[in-house]
């Protein structure tokens, strides 16, 4: 962020399959999605390709010409299906209130829409500095550049391509559809298991004054 001294801690996050498994939130929004419209969905499979944009899950079930309809429909349809049924990750509040408490900001740079993303932080209690939905990618190094992010944590090859392309250390989590060596293959420069590993990873982080030998730690 323009101001933003050099020195200043600012963690970006990933949201689903990172702070939030939102499996059981999104199939039940994909079911109802698929009573309203009469189309099948197979919403089990939906659920192992979480991380990109919703487009290209609906274009799997939709024709083109309905994909932007259809997506609408979704969105409407979610916070009624998806919200309540969608749990933290393990450590989850935990990794952004280790940030917090270092002094930083914890931003949440996500493909989700929005205002969807909002409802489920706002309901697990995960407090966010910024959230900014619908970028996917290396699209996310536009807001993770704008918001001074030195660090970007997802679970998908996608996040650490955004990473990357932000000029962000890449610290990956093996909780989502990507298995770790597709991560390390993709550039991760930190690997952890969980979010729960996160806390005692940055405090090696800051103490090797941000850099240094965590930059580049091995999985926990």
């Amino acid at each position: 962020m323009a101001g933003m001294a050099p020195h200043s801690l600012t963690v970006g996050f990933d949201l689903d399959m990172t702070l939030i498994d939102s499996r059981p939130g999104i199939k039940a929004a994909y079911e109802a999605l698929s009573a309203r419209t009469g189309t099948y969905i197979d919403a089990d499979a939906a659920v192992t390709r979480l991380g990109p944009p919703l487009a290209e899950e609906i274009r799997r079930w939709f024709p083109a010409e309905r994909v932007a309809e259809v997506c609408d429909l979704y969105r409407e349809l979610y916070p009624a299906h998806a919200i309540a049924g969608t749990l933290a990750m393990p450590g989850a509040r935990e990794a952004v209130g280790a940030v917090r408490a270092a002094g930083g900001r914890a931003v949440v740079v996500t493909a989700k829409y929005e205002p969807n993303a909002q409802l489920h932080l706002t309901h697990l209690d995960i407090a966010a500095d910024a959230v900014i939905g619908s970028l996917w990618a290396e699209a996310k190094a536009g807001a993770l550049r704008a918001h001074g992010a030195g660090v970007y944590v997802g679970d998908h090859t996608g996040d650490v391509r955004g990473a990357r392309t932000a000029g962000a250390l890449s610290v990956a989590v093996a909780t989502g559809p990507c298995a770790p060596e597709e991560l390390r293959a993709a550039g991760a420069q930190v690997l952890l298991d969980d979010l729960t590993h996160f806390p005692a990873w940055l405090d090696r982080y800051l103490a090797d004054g941000a850099g240094g030998d965590a930059a580049v730690a091995a999985s926990a």
